[in-house]
């Protein structure tokens, strides 16, 4: 799927990018493809495949956890995210951080019907029904850079 994300290849270079032999490629590609995941566009008799999805997040969707909350109408989406087993809150200074969900570490922010709020979450007080995504911060690679240092010669 990485190889395929953002570009076109036909069969014969995805198997040859991969190291694996085309009839192999081939049962893999109609896999991904019966999934959903591929899809080919035919140039005469090429055929080639590309990424049906725009982005890992999105094929992940159908896996998001959900659950439903009532909330007193003066109470904050913090006061929400007490009520839910397995989500562990830091407070560092003044504001309050998602550290953990479910015993998965790492650094989370939120976003209210699909916009990230600009104040802290222990502060957010919803007025009417809102839906709450929790997302992790992932570092992810955008450039790889390797360098060379020039050794002095004697």
């Amino acid at each position: 799927m990485k190889a395929l994300i953002g570009r076109e290849l036909h069969v014969s270079g995805l198997a040859r990018e991969l190291g694996i032999s085309v009839p192999v490629i081939s049962r893999h590609v109609k896999r991904l493809e019966d999934a959903g995941l591929l899809q080919k566009r035919v140039v005469g008799n090429v055929y080639l495949l590309s990424s049906a999805i725009g982005s890992l997040e999105e094929a992940l969707t159908p896996f998001i956890d959900e659950s439903t909350i009532t909330i007193k109408k003066q109470n904050s989406l913090f006061d929400a995210l007490k009520q839910i087993p397995g989500i562990e809150i830091q407070k560092v200074g003044d504001t309050q951080y998602i550290t953990s969900i479910n015993g998965e570490r790492g650094y989370y922010i939120y976003e209210v019907d699909g916009i990230p709020p600009t104040i802290p979450i222990d502060k957010y007080k919803p007025t009417k029904n809102v839906t709450l995504h929790l997302k992790k911060i992932v570092p992810v690679d955008k450039k790889k850079i390797t360098i060379h240092v020039q050794q002095n010669k004697k």
